[in-house]
């Protein structure tokens, strides 16, 4: 097909808000939509030069084939392969393991599934894996495994019904997307079904295109390919963590990248826009860079403890484009030049397909070493002898906790009749060290569901609770404690950050506005505390740790690893509020109604956020208590007595005055 300056320029386009956004530079909170423009751009191309290639008859699979692997595989092994030193040196066996699965499924192209059956409440954080952002060339992949002969059958047998065969198509996944963004989001963010509709959206405009569309409307096209480019532009700046993807949401960039594609061209306004130099030299290099850009910044966090900021943000990400450069220089160019079935051509072949399995063979090595924990780490001493306890998941009291529904195991109680019922999801399991550990200790019995806020009636639909099993579940539990007569301290506790995406009811619908949300909930909580007044028993919240959304827990291990003091992991406590705005305000708000313990009057002290307890790691994630840190927590400042006269009413502060003072509470956000 005719090169078109324009596409490399709405590659950089897509290009830099994606890595601007993985670096977290403020201002492209949606620069991941980047991900959804490359596949509209390569549904256009595929199938241009699909198109092509039957109306002229020359139309081959093997061909097809093999030029995607001359286009794909060569960079690609080369990424793969130089990120296996880095790993070996910096990272812990778990992760070591892990990183050898992705190496095999990125080989294969499935590391979309594998991300996708890996996730899970305590699995690692997406910014650590230095091949997470392959599950986007996975969807490509997999969908040219159907996208080419689906075409060329329709192309012979029934060409009319090409058209209206993607727009069914497409229009099926759409809803599909839009169904998973509530009911399945995890999956729907990472498999093909809800993806392919992008693809397909480029393969209509592709489709427009050969069979004669123009944009001779000059108008038309000037004004279609600004409001493409805004499109895109407003959906960088505006989207962010929160909303959901694939989804209708989707369609804004989408649409947009669609536009620009459709009517940026003919010397538009926008189309010049696009053909500016830089731009265009940054989309020549994209897919380099693109591969470059998460392992060098996944390998920044890994080994640096903190995230990479000022200097060393600025080093790495002109290191993503230097090395994208070299690979498209000594790498894509040798590889996507070579004669198709000419015996060069079928070296080169050879060459990426040898690169391929050696990725796969090295994955399968790593695998079965089971992470190789005799390694030395950075700081002199093996993996072997760092204590990885700290980042056990912490089920409270026992495993059987979470047992994915409603239970009252022996095991999950201190005795057959509890005076205290602890009440939440993975942020309430946490507390059960530090409330059997504390002094003045009553017995208690747990009640906890991952992902499931003690709220009843209202539920998220998470990754691993459904908001129906969530919602039966609270219903179970308060049923329950209603039911005991013993039990006379209700202590609640979550992350209380319900409100950040659509909030389900009793009845399947969905509360979608922030504000709606923050007020429904405070609401249940208060009707909660009544109650269980009517019913003798006093409501209790325990506020979830402070936090900034980093790896507390692994902060803590890397600076063993690295030969540094601990003190390095502790943050302002500044940072906490800001990131725990809404939870804070939920608080803040049923805080007359309902007596709140702030965990943050004992883990921070004179402006900075502590992440041990006595030496001991607070933490074992990004904000849940560690085992053994809950149960210091519990023993220095003794919880339960807390408890139990926050529910008298005589909430005090810390037994400690070195570790908190309340008073930080009325810092600003």
């Amino acid at each position: 097909m005719k090169y078109r300056t324009e596409i490399d320029g709405l590659r950089a386009v897509a290009l830099l808000p994606v890595i601007l956004s993985h670096a977290g530079i403020a201002g492209f909170s949606g620069g991941f939509v980047g991900v959804d423009i490359f596949f509209v751009i390569s549904g256009y191309l595929i199938t241009a030069i699909l198109l092509a290639d039957l109306a002229a008859g020359r139309f081959s699979m093997a061909k097809f084939y093999e030029r995607r692997a001359r286009r794909i595989l060569p960079a690609l092994s080369v990424v793969m392969l130089v990120c296996v030193p880095f790993a070996w040196a910096w990272m812990l066996p778990e992760e070591l393991v892990a990183f050898g699965k992705s190496l095999i499924a990125t080989a294969l192209f499935g590391s979309n599934i594998l991300f996708w059956r890996e996730t899970d409440y305590f699995s690692a954080a997406a910014e650590l894996k230095p091949l997470l952002h392959t599950w986007s060339l996975a969807i490509e992949e997999q969908y040219y495994l159907i996208f080419p002969g689906m075409l060329a059958l329709l192309w012979r047998w029934r060409r009319a019904l090409l058209l209206p065969a993607l727009l069914v198509v497409s229009m099926t996944s759409l809803i599909v997307a839009e169904w998973g963004s509530d009911h399945a989001p995890t999956a729907n963010f990472y498999l093909m079904p809800s993806r392919v509709w992008e693809l397909l959206i480029g393969a209509i405009v592709a489709q427009y295109h050969s069979r004669g569309g123009t944009t001779e409307r000059r108008n038309l096209a000037e004004l279609a390919g600004f409001v493409g480019l805004a499109l895109i532009a407003y959906s960088v700046v505006s989207f962010d963590a929160m909303t959901p993807m694939p989804s209708l949401w989707t369609l804004i960039p989408v649409v947009g990248a669609a536009l620009a594609l459709g009517f940026a061209r003919q010397g538009t306004l926008a189309a010049r826009l696009l053909c500016w130099r830089p731009l265009v030299a940054i989309g020549l290099i994209s897919y380099s860079a693109y591969l470059w850009h998460q392992p060098l910044l996944a390998f920044a966090r890994i080994g640096n403890i903190s995230p990479p900021e000022g200097l060393l943000l600025a080093v790495l990400l002109l290191a993503t484009f230097i090395l994208a450069w070299l690979s498209w220089r000594f790498v894509e160019q040798p590889f996507r030049r070579a004669v198709p079935y000419s015996p060069g051509g079928r070296r080169v072949v050879l060459a990426a397909l040898t690169c391929i399995g050696t990725a796969c063979l090295v994955g399968a090595v790593l695998v079965d070493g089971s992470g190789f924990s005799g390694r030395k780490s950075p700081g002199g001493q093996t993996f072997a002898s760092i204590d990885l306890d700290p980042l056990a998941p912490n089920f409270g009291l026992h495993p059987d906790c979470d047992a994915g529904r409603f239970t009252t195991a022996p095991a999950c109680r201190l005795s057959d009749q509890p005076e205290l019922a602890l009440w939440g999801d993975s942020f309430a399991m946490h507390l059960a060290q530090a409330l059997r550990d504390s002094p003045s200790a009553r017995p208690f019995a747990q009640l906890t569901l991952s992902q499931c806020g003690p709220i009843p009636g209202l539920a998220l639909n998470d990754t691993l609770t459904s908001w129906q099993s969530c919602i039966d579940f609270n219903d179970s539990a308060l049923a329950w404690i209603l039911a005991q007569k013993t039990v006379k301290t209700v202590v609640i506790s979550s992350t209380f950050e319900q409100s950040v995406r659509n909030l389900f009811t009793r009845d399947g619908s969905f509360i979608t506005e922030t504000a709606a949300r923050q007020a429904a909930l405070a609401a249940r909580i208060e009707a909660l505390a009544a109650q269980l007044a009517v019913a003798g028993k006093q409501l209790v919240i325990v506020s979830p740790p402070p936090r900034t959304g980093h790896d507390l827990g692994l902060c803590h291990i890397r600076t063993r690893l690295m030969s540094r003091t601990t003190a390095s992991c502790d943050f302002p406590q500044v940072d906490h509020y800001r990131f725990s705005t809404l939870p804070r305000d939920l608080l803040h708000s049923v805080e007359g109604a309902v007596p709140v313990i702030w965990l943050d009057d004992f883990l921070c002290s004179d402006g900075v956020c502590h992440t041990t307890v006595q030496d001991v790691p607070a933490y074992r994630d990004h904000g849940h208590l560690s085992a053994a840190g809950s149960s210091a927590l519990g023993r220095l400042h003794d919880l339960a007595a807390l408890v139990i006269e926050a529910s008298h009413g005589q909430v005090r502060g810390p037994t400690d005055p070195v570790m908190a003072k309340a008073a930080f509470r009325a810092m600003p956000n």
